[in-house]
């Protein structure tokens, strides 16, 4: 069976840091290792990931690693898309409901707040995995973007398959309702660190 790994960067980013903090990082060699031994060998594989225009040698360093051959890096193809700034005025409370006043502390109400939001991942995504049908038999993915549904729905009814290689947070139910099978990497994380074979230290993936 062929398969076709999609990664949504900022997803296992977002899960890396509340399940181990900013100081350790998920290996993606191990994870790919991790996927092709639980779910079955890779076809190909790509990684999704908005970044800032400025020239970041530490983000490069890391993009040109997870691009390299096997057995010293994952092999994955890296796609990079844009950051679009959004001005931040007010936000909700997620336990009450209310909305609030947000504000810069240094200030006096006069600095503008900016969010940054990535553009095209989740069009990238589905659009790779619909260009490549043809060339997959199932389709992993490891994000939770609710997004995708439409193309996932299309993909499924014609018979491919899904498999989800994702948090047990973040990953929309209406994704999981439809995958034949779910790689939870929580329940891996040691592999996924390497922290058991290196007696604690962390992965030796490159920083970025």
């Amino acid at each position: 069976m062929r398969r076709l790994w999609l990664i949504d960067a900022s997803y296992i980013h977002a899960n890396n840091l509340a399940l181990l903090g900013a100081h350790r990082r998920i290996d993606y060699l191990r994870l790919r290792a991790l996927i092709e031994r639980e779910l079955g060998p890779l076809w190909r594989g790509y990684f999704l990931n908005s970044a800032q225009d400025e020239p970041n040698e530490g983000r490069d360093r890391f993009h040109n690693w997870l691009q390299t051959a096997l057995p010293h890096g994952p092999n994955l193809i890296v796609k990079l898309y844009g950051l679009k700034s959004e001005r931040v005025r007010n936000a909700w409370c997620a336990d009450c409901g209310a909305k609030v006043d947000v504000q810069c502390p240094h200030g006096n109400g006069q600095h503008r707040l900016f969010n940054q939001r990535q553009m095209g991942v989740d069009v990238g995504l589905a659009t790779l995995a619909l260009v490549h049908r043809e060339h997959y038999d199932s389709l992993v993915l490891s994000s939770g973007d609710v997004d995708l549904l439409d193309a996932v729905e299309h993909l499924t009814e014609a018979g491919k398959g899904l498999e989800l290689a994702v948090f047990s947070t973040g990953v929309a139910t209406d994704l999981q309702a439809r995958a034949d099978r779910v790689l939870w990497l929580d329940e891996h994380v040691s592999a996924l660190t390497g922290e058991n074979e290196n007696n604690g230290q962390a992965s030796t993936t490159p920083a970025h």
